[in-house]
């Protein structure tokens, strides 16, 4: 029996972004498939954010197109624009939340926008919800970012990023700044949301734990283009010189070993760890 094609939810063709005369994409070519979490890696200066930015309608390419969840992206008014955006969720770098809001203000923002009959007292259960499912305690729900700390800033911007019960999750580093504990709590929170709320995923990361740890596919960014997307195996096997440089490196090796021995806890614990082939 055959296999059907995965649905292709993010489809980017010869898309190019200048600024200037800097060019920083040239004919880039992308295609993010259903229910996968596909991060996407590349040296300083390659435009990974700008690649992002350029999906959700941020950033007006030069040339190129665009489509997610089957329309297409560029050119389209905010009003045109807006019943795609609501079904997607934005995590920025370091949360970018409101500071003069707390986090229970935070999440409700998007959920006033664009369902402002949804009042109190089922808009503040609704966020409870939403920061619960981020991993924080309620007794954050009242606090100002001020008050929260760097792990929970990102959890606070999960939550308001979770408010719609989006399709698609866009993280942008959003294990930079943690440490390896935290971080492997964020990755471990992130495949577990995927899983429960079928969501995709498609997030930018240096961080190696997290590919190894979570990503179905990575995306590889240089030469101002996506020169491959694969597995890490697949990508293991080509011998362009960033790749094998980035993954085969000293941190590339201890991520290995690092996924090796959670993978042997698991395993004696009777789970089964280990990365999804698309």
């Amino acid at each position: 029996m055959a296999v059907s094609d995965p649905e292709t939810v993010i489809s980017v063709r010869g898309l190019k972004n200048s600024f200037g005369e800097q060019v920083i994409h040239d004919g880039i070519d992308l295609d993010v498939h259903r229910g996968e979490i596909i991060g996407v890696v590349g040296g300083s200066g390659t435009g990974k954010s700008v690649l992002m930015r350029s999906i959700i309608g941020l950033q007006t390419p030069t040339a190129g197109e665009i489509e997610v969840l089957g329309e297409n992206m560029i050119g389209r008014s905010d009003d045109e624009a807006k019943n795609i955006r609501r079904r997607w969720g934005i995590l920025f770098q370091n949360g970018a939340l409101f500071s003069t809001l707390t986090v229970a203000e935070n999440v409700e923002v998007p959920i006033r926008e664009y369902f402002p009959f949804i009042k109190p007292p089922l808009l503040d259960e609704i966020a409870g919800y939403k920061i619960a499912m981020s991993g924080l305690d309620e007794s954050a729900a009242p606090k100002y970012p001020s008050e929260l700390s760097g792990g929970m800033r990102k959890r606070a911007g999960l939550a308001r990023a979770l408010a719609l019960d989006p399709e698609l999750l866009f993280l942008d580093e959003p294990t930079a700044g943690l440490d390896p504990i935290g971080a492997a709590a964020f990755d471990e929170l992130i495949r577990g949301l995927q899983k429960q709320l079928n969501l995709t995923v498609f997030l930018i990361t240096h961080d190696l734990d997290t590919l190894y740890a979570i990503c179905d596919r990575v995306a590889v960014m240089a030469d101002r283009k996506v020169i491959a997307v694969g597995t890490i195996p697949e990508l293991l096997a080509l011998d362009h010189p960033w790749i094998q440089d980035y993954f085969n490196g000293p941190r590339g090796r201890a991520a290995v070993a690092h996924k090796g021995a959670n993978d042997s806890v698991h395993q004696g614990a009777g789970g089964v760890s280990g990365l999804q082939a698309s």
